[in-house]
């Protein structure tokens, strides 16, 4: 069977991220011991450099990502929804700290997400936020495609 290309693996990662989040969310259990665990019962084919940097450093940063992302949220954080909030910082992460990955895919990556995990309609909330916050964090990248 031909391996997964590099985009496939990348957008598995990004599923399993939000996945793992999702755990830390609920249960504040310590970030590697659930990295450890997502490697030892997952053997697919997936970026698996890309899910450790990002699943550990969403936890190390998360003081700095909230304050990104509350000025532009339209509820308290503790009203948004698990999931909504878990792609926020996996948006908010990936746009601060990867800027090898173009701020529309991070966008759209986050949108997908939403559609496939999210409560009905969430994507457009995720879309909105993460469009906001796109042309604060990616300022000239934004400016040469808007």
């Amino acid at each position: 069977m031909p391996s997964k290309s590099p985009l496939v693996r990348r957008r598995k990662a990004r599923q399993l991220i939000l996945q793992a989040l999702y755990q830390w969310a609920l249960a504040r259990t310590d970030p590697t011991e659930i990295c450890n665990e997502f490697h030892d019962r997952n053997n697919e084919k997936i970026d698996w450099e890309f899910f450790d940097e990002v699943f550990q450093g969403i936890p190390k940063t998360e003081d700095t990502l909230k304050g990104h992302l509350h000025p532009l949220l339209d509820r308290k954080p503790e009203a948004l929804d698990p999931i909504e909030k878990c792609l926020l910082y996996l948006g908010a992460y990936e746009l601060a700290n990867r800027r090898d990955v173009p701020y529309r895919v991070v966008i759209n990556e986050c949108v997908q997400l939403a559609r496939v995990f999210g409560a009905t309609e969430s994507y457009k909330y995720i879309n909105g936020v993460l469009d906001k916050l796109a042309p604060a964090l990616r300022t000239a990248e934004y400016q040469r495609h808007a």
